[in-house]
């Protein structure tokens, strides 16, 4: 096996074994996003009945807007708390005496959120269909490019968020829990840009969400597919992740300057 792979998987099967021992962390993955989807598919189904079919059908968008808003969400936590599981075991500076290169750590951060992600979801899908009669897959294969743009923001704001970590050590640990659903007023998952204020549509316009979520809209209404919301979408996060992988290598550095691998956690 090539070494940076075994390196790699190293950093992969410690975080998985965490949970493979650990039922409560398993919970703590699917909890919230079912939380959420008992909410929000609730108020749903009082749409649905109450108002007849264009309720149903903001019944449906709301249902939708949860689950896919949840694919950031984990993506982002995923990273982080794993991260965090270093720095609250003291265990960072053991991480890098190794010859670990910070793109393996990245990419193990990143797999292992993908798997917290998957995990973190399919209760929530499972409950929707149950509870709501609402098949997310009805969506089509564009569901595939929704789940892989909202998996990306996630990731790339969750970098940003790793390297405040190496900035300012633990104590910028809570925007791991605050970032992410600080952006939702501004991804327009439940509404569409119209109903921000003008002043605030352009800070929703560079941001990936609001055009993946317009594009949702449009598949759910309209039948129809909003390519070019798609493209800019993805075109935002590429240049989204490639600032944070920037900023991310530039802490990175700075931290080992100054011997913050060692310390971060105390």
């Amino acid at each position: 096996m090539n070494p940076a792979v075994r390196r790699v998987w190293g950093l992969v099967y410690r975080h998985l074994t965490l949970y493979r021992r650990s039922w409560p962390r398993i919970a703590e993955i699917a909890y919230w996003p079912t939380l959420q989807l008992l909410i929000w598919g609730f108020t749903a189904q009082f749409f649905s009945h109450a108002h007849g079919s264009p309720a149903a059908m903001a019944g449906g968008a709301l249902i939708a807007g949860v689950l896919l808003w949840e694919i950031t969400l984990r993506g982002q936590l995923g990273v982080t708390i794993t991260f965090l599981e270093d720095i609250w075991s003291r265990n960072l500076g053991h991480v890098f005496v190794s010859p670990l290169r910070p793109t393996e750590l990245v990419i193990s951060l990143l797999t292992v959120s993908f798997f917290r992600t998957m995990v973190g979801l399919l209760p929530a899908l499972l409950i929707a269909y149950l509870l709501y009669a609402y098949n997310i897959l009805a969506l089509g294969p564009v569901l595939f490019f929704f789940f892989v743009n909202l998996m990306v923001m996630g990731w790339w704001v969750a970098l940003l968020i790793v390297s405040l970590l190496f900035r300012y050590g633990a104590g910028a640990e809570s925007l791991a829990w605050t970032i992410a659903f600080g952006i939702t007023p501004f991804a327009c998952v439940f509404y569409p840009l119209s109903a921000l204020p003008v002043w605030l549509q352009p800070v929703a316009l560079v941001l990936p969400p609001e055009h993946i979520f317009a594009g949702m809209r449009a598949a759910l209404f309209t039948h129809q597919m909003a390519w070019s919301e798609l493209a800019m979408a993805a075109l935002l996060n590429v240049l989204w992740m490639a600032l944070a992988a920037a900023v991310f290598a530039g802490q990175f550095r700075a931290a080992r300057v100054r011997g913050a691998l060692i310390s971060i956690g105390e």
